[in-house]
């Protein structure tokens, strides 16, 4: 009995993409990148993939669409002009039932030795990081310092890692980063680190924005260049001392 052939599985249809990920092809067909379209959202370019992979980017789609619009007609070009485009159309995700979706953060912890960590990235910090600043409002009512660390490309820093104009001044306090940014920490407990009533100021001054009142502190002190975009942000508390 001659052997059976086996048939072919017939192909699976490719599934049809969402709104989100066509407007990010139709994007990417005129010569921008996952990463140019994850810098016009403020988002991080992982976050343009799930487009496809998990159908995400619905909150996306209307600053998308302005975007897309703005190319077409040839008046903007530019990444950094689009998102300032699409700001102001970036919605927060909703539930079924229409209301505003949570944002999933995690409690502000500090060991009563006053001793706290928070650490962001790249989806919080488009959102002011705001999940740290109730760890700085804590650290005010303890009468804390603060310290903080911040990852930036290297070309976004003024000095050279290393250098003594810089805050950390020593290369224990830089950490190189396979994708050519770079973390460098400001402040310690050896140094003294900041008030954190001064720090709480400063966020307050920018409307809660953390991440802005970190960037602005390094722009003044001629850290960074005021281009500069900090990935990922992190906040350390503990008590001084004799306190």
């Amino acid at each position: 009995m001659p052997p059976r052939t086996r048939r072919p599985a017939p192909a699976r249809p490719a599934p049809e993409l969402n709104e989100a990920a066509q407007l990010a092809d139709q994007l990417q067909a005129v010569g921008y990148t996952k990463r140019d379209i994850a810098r016009i959202i403020n988002r991080d370019a992982s976050l343009v993939s799930q487009f496809y992979t998990k159908h995400k980017g619905a909150a996306f789609v209307p600053a998308l669409r302005h975007a897309l619009a703005a190319v077409q007609s040839g008046h903007i070009s530019e990444v950094s002009e689009l998102a300032a485009l699409a700001a102001p159309h970036v919605t927060r995700r909703t539930t079924a039932s229409g209301a505003r979706a949570r944002v999933r953060a995690k409690a502000v912890l500090i060991t009563p030795t006053g001793t706290g960590t928070g650490r962001v990235a790249a989806q919080a910090i488009a959102s002011g990081s705001a999940r740290l600043r109730p760890l700085i409002a804590e650290a005010v009512r303890q009468n804390l310092r603060l310290a903080f660390t911040v990852r930036l490309g290297k070309s976004g820093y003024v000095h050279p890692s290393g250098s003594r104009t810089d805050s950390p001044g020593i290369r224990r306090d830089v950490i190189q980063r396979a994708d050519h940014s770079e973390e460098r920490s400001y402040g310690s407990a050896t140094t003294g680190g900041f008030d954190a009533t001064d720090f709480a100021h400063r966020v307050d001054a920018t409307g809660g924005d953390v991440t802005a009142a970190v960037h602005q502190w390094l722009v003044e002190g001629s850290r960074i260049h005021p281009d500069a975009h900090i990935t990922h942000l992190e906040v350390r508390t503990w008590r001084p001392r004799g306190a």
